[in-house]
């Protein structure tokens, strides 16, 4: 198993290969750390001040690279990759392709909050049509001193449609050996409610659905699982997903919003409502499994 990480020279850098090592340590996998520069022009184009520039710009990046391999522990395997395109994202996930890579790493945004995550430009753009898993580090996991992953949180819906991302969280858990907690989160806003609703059906209804839900997944887990499962609340989805509790090493999974294409992601509205408050890693898995064979 190979782990793209999306590398910048920046504290957000930092942030994405720390949770690159946490994820290869726990999985068993190597790392690919990959930092992608604008095209270089074409020899004949380039006036000398462009050339010297760009040769400068490149040879600073492969600096760039050598240092940040020589963060990565001695346990974990990591190759450094230089690579060229007008776009971070699509350059990212074409060398994802080429390497034959099952997980995209990529660390916030420089101005979000210590401890949460923030969605620039790039991580955006990923966001909205890559075709892997990617997983988020919050601002701040340089700082985890979490050697591998704690405990494998996964949100479930409470629509169907959540079987890929159980499979994953399954997959997550088995390779790590880290406990799998469900999550069912029920934000009881008026899109809960029934003309006939008062606050109080509203939320049992509610609450009980969710139970249910959770209950179907769990019967769905291959024997020898440690499992738990807990339905949060709240007045909203951030609300409820205050409620929960974590502990650094900790990571959760959340699925892909119906409007993806298949085999692509595209986060939905409550996976960026939570993306607020959680302040563990998140990996948001695509609407159905991707292989390079279909």
């Amino acid at each position: 198993m190979r782990l793209v990480v999306g590398y910048l020279a920046t504290p957000s850098g930092a942030d994405g290969l720390a949770l690159a090592v946490l994820l290869a340590r726990s999985l068993g996998a190597e790392i690919d750390i990959c930092l992608v520069l604008p095209p270089e022009e074409p020899v004949g184009v380039r006036i000398p001040t462009e050339s010297a520039y760009e040769d400068l710009l490149a040879d600073q990046a492969v600096e760039w690279l050598v240092e940040a391999r020589a963060t990565v522990p001695d346990d974990v395997v990591a190759r450094t990759h230089l690579r060229y395109h007008e776009s971070f994202a699509q350059g990212l996930l074409d060398a994802a392709r080429e390497l034959d890579a099952s997980l995209i790493v990529i660390g916030a945004a420089g101005d979000g909050l210590l401890g949460r995550h923030s969605i620039g430009s790039v991580t955006g753009e990923l966001l909205h049509c890559a075709h892997l898993p990617m997983a988020l580090a919050p601002r701040g996991m340089r700082h985890s001193t979490a050697k591998r992953i704690g405990q494998v949180t996964c949100a479930l819906g409470t629509r169907a449609g959540a079987d890929v991302l159980l499979r994953e969280a399954v997959r997550v858990t088995e390779l790590s050996g880290a406990p799998l907690r469900l999550v069912s989160l029920v934000p009881l806003d008026a899109s809960t409610r029934r003309r006939s609703d008062t606050q109080a059906s509203a939320r049992e209804r509610s609450l009980a659905h969710a139970g249910a839900v959770l209950e179907t997944a769990k019967t769905a887990l291959p024997k020898g699982i440690s499992v738990d499962s807990q339905v949060a609340d709240g007045t909203s989805v951030e609300s409820a997903v205050s409620k929960l509790e974590w502990t650094d090493g900790d990571v959760m999974m959340v699925g892909s919003s119906r409007l993806a294409r298949p085999r692509h992601l595209f986060l939905g509205s409550t996976a960026a409502k939570m993306l607020r408050v959680v302040p563990v890693p998140m990996i948001v898995v695509p609407k159905e499994e991707y292989s390079d064979h279909d």
